[in-house]
């Protein structure tokens, strides 16, 4: 096995997709992909057979849905540009405007092609995290309802509203109330509803059957309104894991670090962003701290004793997390195994310090492993031309 990998199971990612083509079917609505949570075209043949669309939110990524995917995208960017608007709305079924300035702009340049969107503002969301939080006060996307005109233009068609991060079906309820309370009075001039992504049904504990049915109650008070969902974690979610081996072990003031082949802030950004701790097969980690728990020679008294931090293989003097406790000592050469790092980490990787790249594999239903992409010195030397 090429190490390290991005390993992507086939078995685990046809059974979200069947679970969110099931929820599509019940609730009567459409469900496609955001690119900005996984974007491996290698794998649209797949997704083709549960679903028929995919949302974007760049020229790039527009193209990649038209392009490999086959199909034009649901767009929506903070900013569309002058030299870029023409080549998009070609790669569009529908094309979101995140302002009314914007839609002044451009919006007789669509002349027709796409269905156009304008995205709202409710003032409500439920994410903790600042960074992801995109209805925070101040925030640089969509149109509070105060700012809308008592008659929409002729060509909106629809509304989009993104207020979610992994959550779950209880904060889309509680959110439907203020979005139907600032905006449901322009409902009756719309097609289309899109409630955006951070629907995360494929969690265990989701309750996929609350989802339905305010789906189906959105329904019966709209029965006008397509009502569109566009998930990225969903689709990816515990799909497969990253591979890394130990490279070394290295030791100061009594914190052990384990030295990775792969990177925290190259390869799993979202765990320094968000900020979340990953889970590590065949380890537990714990919030005590490092310093004096335990020394490079003796383990700590503890059921689990080999204490270390998880270190990449950056310059960055950041570039690590822990505590993380083991049941035996790491060995150099050794694996360890990141789960659930498909989606936000494929889309997200960089090549800063020219390290090693991982791979990027498919474990396919039959048990056998294909690498779907692997990278090179050139890979690294062509993103500088």
């Amino acid at each position: 096995m090429p190490t390290p990998i991005y390993i992507i199971e086939e078995r685990k990612l046809r059974r979200n997709l069947q679970l969110i083509a099931d929820v599509a079917r019940r609730a009567d609505v459409e469900i496609i992909l955001a690119f900005k949570a996984f974007a491996l075209w290698k794998t649209f043949p797949i997704f083709r057979e549960y679903i028929k669309s995919t949302t974007a939110s760049s020229l790039s990524e527009a193209r990649l849905a038209l392009e490999q995917f086959g199909a034009k995208a649901h767009t929506f960017s903070p900013a569309y540009t002058d030299d870029e608007i023409d080549q998009i709305i070609d790669c569009s079924s529908h094309l979101t405007f995140n302002s009314l300035s914007q839609y002044e702009r451009y919006h007789e340049r669509v002349g027709g092609r796409a269905s156009i969107g304008l995205r709202i503002n409710p003032e409500y969301s439920e994410v903790e995290t600042l960074l992801y939080n995109p209805c925070a006060p101040g925030t640089r996307f969509g149109v509070s309802c105060d700012k809308l005109p008592d008659m929409l233009p002729a060509d909106i068609e629809g509304f989009h509203c993104h207020c979610h991060c992994e959550s779950g079906a209880d904060v889309l309820e509680r959110t439907l109330v203020h979005i139907e309370e600032k905006f449901g009075r322009w409902f009756a001039q719309l097609k289309w509803l899109n409630l955006g992504g951070g629907h995360l049904m494929t969690r265990k504990d989701y309750d996929v059957e609350r989802l339905i049915g305010i789906l189906k109650g959105l329904h019966e008070r709209y029965p006008w309104l397509k009502i569109i969902l566009e998930p990225g974690s969903a689709f990816a979610w515990q799909t497969g894991p990253l591979v890394s081996h130990v490279v070394d072990i290295v030791e100061d003031k009594g914190i052990r670090t384990a030295i990775l082949d792969v990177s925290f802030t190259c390869h799993m950004p979202d765990c320094l962003e968000m900020p979340y701790y990953p889970e590590v097969r065949g380890a537990s980690h714990v919030s005590l701290p490092l310093e004096g728990a335990t020394n490079a020679t003796q383990p700590c008294d503890s059921p689990f004793p080999w204490l270390y931090r998880l270190g990449g293989n950056s310059c960055l003097s950041g570039d690590y997390m822990g505590s993380w406790l083991f049941d035996h000592e790491l060995q150099v050469g050794e694996e360890v195994i990141f789960e659930d790092m498909i989606h936000y980490t494929t889309v997200k990787t960089t090549m800063f310090n020219g390290i090693t790249h991982p791979s990027i594999g498919m474990l396919h239903e039959d048990g056998t492993l294909e690498v779907l992409r692997s990278f090179s010195y050139a890979d690294y030397r062509d993103r500088m031309d």
